[in-house]
C-alpha cells in the first residue's frame, strides 16, 4: 500500500476529514500561532485552506494535508539520497 494512502488513513483516523485551528497549525508544522497567521496572510500555506459558511475559522481537508506531508518526506528522501551519492 502506498505511503500517501496509509498517511491519509492515519491522519483522518486521528483528526477526521477536516482540520482547523491549532490542529491544522500543528500538523502543518508551524511552531507558533503567529507564524501560521503570517503564512495565511502571505498566502504561503502549503495546502488549500477554505471557509465554511456559518462556521468560524479556516479549514483544510485532512487528505490534502496528508498528501503534502508525504510529498515533503519524499523530497527530503530524494535529497538525502542525492547528497549520499555526492563526492566530498
Amino acid at each position: 500500500m502506498d505511503l500517501d494512502v496509509l498517511m491519509a488513513r492515519e491522519v483522518t483516523r486521528q483528526y477526521g476529514p477536516l482540520l482547523s485551528g491549532d490542529r491544522l497549525r500543528v500538523v502543518l508544522g508551524y511552531s507558533t500561532k503567529e507564524a501560521y497567521r503570517q503564512a495565511m496572510v502571505r498566502k504561503t500555506l502549503p495546502v488549500l485552506v477554505f471557509e465554511i459558511e456559518n462556521r468560524r475559522g479556516k479549514f483544510a481537508l485532512t487528505i490534502d494535508v496528508a498528501r503534502w506531508l508525504v510529498q515533503e518526506r519524499t523530497k527530503a528522501a530524494k535529497k538525502s539520497e542525492t547528497e549520499k551519492g555526492a563526492v566530498p
